[in-house]
């Protein structure tokens, strides 16, 4: 019998308009897997509190790009991407997306799965390094949803737990550097920071859970230097750091700070731990940071394209989603 394929993507999700963001709070600090606290009742009331206090602030921000986040509209286009790649290539299969806070959630995603009869299911997420708090939390979520299911019996599921060092994804990122380093007028990439920013996670993950984040994404910034041929001088920082606990670092405005006073004048930010454009690269690194990056004496900041709908990173996509199908 022919298989019946396809292949989930995962994300976080984010708010799509400004009455959606304390949901989303909520629904963020609530996961387990991100505020590890075993008590579900304080966890929930935890949550509660974080989304009522910061839902002003976070409204705020999203109205300074439009409102909402553009996630769900990429993810979606990155799917039916990677479903027509894929097809071109003699694979046919379906492609679904399942948000862990927000919508599509990965409950309606679980839905489709059965209702299409899939028996062949590639589960891919949208992190390229893995962490506890992204894929770690879509995968526990997604296992407590079909496990001991009849249907589920019947399906054979390869999970994709990262891709950091993937070829066509390094070569895409290295690419887009390279395009964003012309923007400048200073022509000697050797006089052009490159600043690496990865999303934070709290700092005792790493440090006595092992989570391999941190390991993941220097091994990511080493291997896209590698395809630039070292051209530029480069630094790794951490942003979008929550609440008073220790977390990854050095935080990213701390090093545009110290660049500035060392007399940095062009400096790169490459999201590096992101594949599509939110808050965090539209907001945090486009205006924040820029005018923090203004305000430190760095004449010239600009952040690289993010991959979004690229297409040779739908094809990193399908290279993993097509191996994962032969396995």
């Amino acid at each position: 019998m022919a298989e019946n394929r396809g292949v989930i993507l995962f994300n976080l999700g984010g708010p799509e308009t400004l009455k959606d963001v304390r949901p989303f709070l909520y629904n963020l600090f609530g996961d387990p897997d991100i505020i590890r606290i075993k008590n579900s009742l304080l966890r929930k009331t935890l949550a509660w509190t974080i989304a009522v206090t910061r839902q002003r602030k976070s409204r705020d921000l999203y109205r300074q790009i439009g409102g909402g986040s553009p996630l769900r509209q990429i993810t979606e286009g990155q799917a039916e991407a990677l479903r027509a790649r894929l097809e071109a290539r003699g694979i046919p299969c379906r492609v679904y997306v399942g948000m862990r806070c927000w919508k599509p959630t990965i409950d309606d995603a679980v839905g489709r799965i059965r209702r299409d009869g899939i028996t062949r299911l590639v589960a891919l997420p949208l992190f390229p390094q893995f962490s506890f708090t992204t894929t770690g939390s879509c995968f526990n979520y997604f296992r407590g949803l079909i496990e001991n299911e009849e249907s589920e019996a019947r399906m054979k599921i390869s999970y994709v737990d990262a891709w950091y060092q993937e070829p066509k994804y390094v070569e895409t990122m290295a690419d887009l550097i390279r395009e964003s380093i012309q923007r400048f007028e200073e022509k000697d990439p050797t006089k052009i920071q490159l600043l690496y920013s990865a999303h934070s996670i709290p700092a005792r993950y790493v440090e006595e859970e092992g989570d391999p984040y941190l390991v993941q994404t220097k091994k990511t910034v080493d291997r896209i230097n590698e395809d630039l041929g070292h051209i530029c001088p480069s630094t790794l920082a951490f942003q979008s750091k929550v609440g008073p606990v220790k977390w990854l670092g050095p935080p990213t405005n701390a090093i545009l700070q110290k660049l500035g006073a060392d007399g940095a004048m062009n400096v790169l930010a490459v999201a590096v731990s992101f594949v599509s454009d939110h808050i965090e690269t539209l907001q945090e690194i486009d205006i924040l940071y820029k005018k923090l990056a203004t305000d430190s004496g760095i004449e010239n900041f600009h952040r690289a394209a993010s991959l979004n709908l690229h297409p040779k990173f739908i094809e990193a996509l399908a290279d993993i989603a097509q191996r994962s199908f032969e396995e």
